[in-house]
């Protein structure tokens, strides 16, 4: 819009030619806001609120008379009231940039009248009292003409070359440099103490280490030797299970021979004896049944005696076959065949006393007709 102004953040906005200004101020102050500016009867200006920053390097002499090249920068600006932007615009409006030149001068006035009430110690050792004694003689002069100071630091302080600050430091250097000694002396018996202590610590390692090594060799060699000792030994032991083995085998197939002995051969013997027995037995009861056959001359008793002997010629040769220890293979069909052998064996017996009968019989009749024949003949 024609005629209205705005001023910058860090700017104040001056308007003159009006007999509005504050306090019998020439101008209106107008900051933060925009303003509407009659043309030609109005003229607007602009000052600055920004930072500025001023820088001192001056030369001044202390208390005791040492002279002294002081550097320091001071940071400033304009203040943001109104009676600091009206005090700073009628000073510095045309040209802005002797706020620096002026603070500059005001600061290093200030700072030779402080420097000149202190010794060189204390302004090498407390420079930001000598700091703090600089702003407060400037901030009623600053104030005046509607400046502020935010900081001063105090950069250098050089005694030109009379070797009066390094003097002064050298009995701290002395001190210092002598500490550092100490310190390295210490610290390099420290070392050694550690070099030391890991040399002994190395040796021990070392000797540990052998020990060691020593035990397990020992331990690898009884151990070798044990398993060289242990080869022969479990081969006799090896062989001596294998001999074992084999006479426990041969023990068993010495009994298995003699029970198959005893099956085949000895049994059958037995069994063979028993039955010569039987016969003979038998044959006798046959000559006895004879002789009473004979003496009664009755066959019809003789057939009769015969046939009730037969239970007990069974009988005979069962109990003969009991105490043979004859070995039954087969079970119950074993036994059945057995007693039917038994009851065959007794029909034999009984079929050759017949047999011997009818043949004594028949030689009898013989002999009673040679007799007769013989009787007749004579």
């Amino acid at each position: 819009m024609l005629g209205y102004r705005v001023p910058r953040p860090d700017e104040a906005m001056l308007i003159s030619g009006g007999k509005y200004g504050m306090n019998g101020a020439p101008f209106r102050v107008v900051t933060g806001h925009g303003a509407f500016v009659l043309p030609f009867t109005r003229k607007t200006n602009f000052l600055t609120l920004a930072m500025c920053e001023a820088e001192v390097s001056e030369t001044c002499v202390t208390r005791q008379g040492i002279s002294l090249n002081v550097r320091a920068v001071i940071a400033f600006k304009v203040g943001n009231d109104q009676e600091s932007i009206v005090n700073a615009g009628q000073r510095f409006l045309s040209d802005q940039d002797q706020m620096s030149t002026l603070t500059g001068r005001i600061f290093a006035g200030h700072l030779r009248s402080i420097i000149g009430s202190m010794t060189v110690e204390e302004i090498v050792t407390e420079r930001q009292k000598l700091a703090t004694e600089v702003l407060d003689g400037s901030k009623a002069e600053m104030a005046k003409i509607g400046l502020t100071v935010d900081s001063l630091q105090i950069q250098s302080i050089d005694d030109l070359g009379s070797g009066y600050i390094d003097a002064m430091a050298a009995p701290h250097n002395a001190a210092i440099q002598r500490q550092a000694q100490i310190a390295q002396a210490q610290a390099n018996q420290a070392s050694a103490e550690a070099q030391q202590q890991s040399q002994r610590a190395q040796a021990e390692y070392a000797r540990q280490t052998a020990v060691v090594q020593a035990e397990y060799k020992a331990e690898v060699d009884r151990a070798q030797a044990s398993s060289a000792q242990a080869g022969p030994l479990a081969e006799a032991q090896a062989q001596m299970e294998v001999l074992a083995a084999r006479a426990e085998l041969a023990k068993r197939q010495a009994e298995l021979r003699e029970r198959e002995l005893v099956a085949e051969v000895i049994k059958p013997a037995e069994a063979e004896a028993e039955k010569v027995q039987i016969l003979a037995k038998a044959d006798a009861q046959r000559v006895t049944m004879q002789a009473e056959a004979a003496a009664s001359h009755n066959r019809v008793a003789l057939d009769r005696m015969l046939i009730e002997q037969l239970p007990q010629i069974v009988k005979e040769a069962a109990a003969g076959l009991a105490g043979s220890n004859l070995s039954v293979l087969n079970g119950a069909e074993g036994l059945s065949e057995l007693a039917a052998g038994l009851v065959a064996q007794g029909l034999t017996i009984l079929d050759s006393v017949k047999k011997g009968l009818n043949g004594e019989e028949a030689a009898a009749a013989g002999a009673v007709q040679a007799s007769a024949g013989n009787d007749d003949a004579q």
